[in-house]
């Protein structure tokens, strides 16, 4: 296997980042490849944010996986802090190569390294493969979730 590099995020990813966001029923309906306008704007406002770590996964100079891992400080479990992985994505020519568990690794090591309390995540219903990942890397599903789009 070639070498794997997980590195922050530069804005010369943003590319690959939204085309991987983009690769799935989901987010298909969401993102859109046409204007990079809105996600250069937001990779400038993780950039300048201490607790948002925009990660990719590197594999000879191609980028092939991706999370954002946010560190909230906060009052609740006796102050502690957490972290919530989000848009975890791999592209579809390494599904099933193990690197998301890889990626999903390095998220809870750096939890425990920026001395976070509990790592959580959330995942749409209908990923039921997504949820059976998370389950046997040790995560529980013990809330439910909700949103409201504004």
């Amino acid at each position: 296997m070639s070498d794997l590099q997980i590195r922050p995020a530069s804005p010369s990813d943003v590319s690959a980042i939204v085309a991987m966001l983009a690769d799935d029923p989901l987010g298909a309906q969401r993102e859109s490849l046409d204007d990079p306008t809105p996600y250069l704007a937001a990779f400038a406002r993780l950039a300048e944010d201490p607790n948002q770590h925009l990660v990719v996964a590197d594999r000879d100079g191609r980028t092939v996986g991706t999370l954002q891992l946010t560190i909230i400080p906060g009052l609740s479990r006796r102050g502690a802090t957490r972290s919530i992985i989000e848009a975890v994505r791999i592209h579809a020519d390494e599904r099933g190569s193990g690197l998301g568990t890889q990626l999903i690794e390095w998220a809870v090591e750096e939890s425990r390294r920026q001395g976070c309390r509990l790592v959580q995540l959330t995942s749409d219903a209908s990923r039921t493969d997504a949820h059976r990942f998370y389950e046997r890397l040790g995560f529980e599903a013990s809330h439910v979730g909700f949103k409201l789009v504004l």
